[in-house]
């Protein structure tokens, strides 16, 4: 009886650690028959580049402005190592009248080791949901102005993450690749560009391009610690590097006119590389309570630095969100 009691003290003490049950774990994953669900919504606190298209579509002809943002993942086992999961995000800029979907995925993940010494090894691809909504926009003087969050492409991700677990703190990294596919599915209005002066000619005023593929690349450092049974801390470091976009053609059909066909080509000739192509660098911080064993709230901060150039829609001197996450097991 001793023996036995002293090998499961010993069992207790070497044996490795369970990856604890919060869902802001980044090692986290349902057993099977079980779901989750991350409902977040921040507000995000932009100051943008002084670029002509920002100064010019702002109400104000300022480039500060808050943006309400909200996102829902959602997680469920097949199996103890197969989760399926769905990702989706909402932006709304009142100020620049710029709103939709920013994220949409949907996908697989595999846990493909697991080992005792609190290891594991994770492998996971998803259908990028791009195309969901079509990419509107106007292009004017100042250059293309969006209305919405949304590229048009279809594409999907793959990608892996390495986690190790100890007692209370867990670590993990990841890294994945975009491929989206070119196509037409965008809206684009010319009539406030130079274009609109060949509206006599039958020249329509909005159009739709055919969009190049393109390929991007995250990657990250995730950590995370678990003060004690109700209270976690979690941090992060991601990497994001957006492809340049390029137009092949234009999908319209338009009069065939010279002077028509000759300034489309131009524009499609300006316009086969975008040169709008930049990197992120997101820092995260997250603390969470467990209000009960299905329930947890936490508090997320993020701060962006970007490298996109000074006219890109893209560029920030500030770009930081702040909000609220609740997460329920069921």
């Amino acid at each position: 009886m001793k023996k036995t009691l002293s090998a499961a003290v010993a069992l207790s003490i070497f044996a490795a650690p369970a990856i604890a049950a919060n869902l802001e774990n980044p090692l986290y994953m349902p057993k099977q028959g079980t779901g989750y669900s991350k409902t977040s919504a921040g507000v995000m606190y932009k100051i943008a580049d002084d670029s002509d298209a920002h100064v010019t579509k702002n109400h104000d002809g300022a480039t500060e402005f808050p943006i309400w943002r909200v996102h829902e993942e959602l997680g469920y086992g097949i199996l103890d190592n197969l989760e399926a999961y769905a990702k989706f995000g909402y932006t709304h800029d009142g100020d620049i009248d710029r709103k939709g979907m920013h994220l949409g995925r949907a996908g697989l993940k595999y846990r493909a080791i697991d080992t005792d010494t609190g290891w594991v090894w994770d492998l996971y691809a998803d259908a990028q949901l791009g195309g969901i909504s079509e990419m509107s926009g106007s292009y004017t003087a100042t250059g293309f102005n969006y209305d919405n969050y949304s590229n048009g492409r279809w594409g999907f991700h793959v990608g892996t993450q390495v986690g190790k677990a100890w007692s209370k703190f867990s670590m993990a990294g990841f890294l994945e690749v975009l491929r989206t596919f070119g196509n037409d599915n965008n809206k684009i209005d010319i009539s406030q560009s130079p274009l609109a002066s060949l509206s006599a000619l039958g020249m329509p005023m909005e159009i739709s391009v055919d969009l190049k593929s393109t390929t991007e690349v995250n990657a990250g450092l995730k950590m995370f610690y678990q003060l004690d049974d109700r209270w976690s801390f979690g941090g992060g470091l991601t990497y994001k590097h957006h492809a340049d976009n390029g137009v092949e053609g234009l999908a319209t059909d338009v009069p065939n006119h010279p002077m028509i066909a000759g300034t489309v080509a131009g524009l499609e000739q300006q316009l086969a590389d975008m040169d709008d192509g930049f990197d992120e660098y997101v820092v995260n911080l997250t603390a969470a309570y467990q209000m009960t064993d299905i329930t947890q709230v936490a508090v997320y901060g993020e701060y962006t630095f970007d490298t996109a150039h000074a006219q890109s829609q893209n560029g920030t001197d500030v770009k930081a969100e702040l909000g609220v996450r609740l997460n329920v097991q069921f």
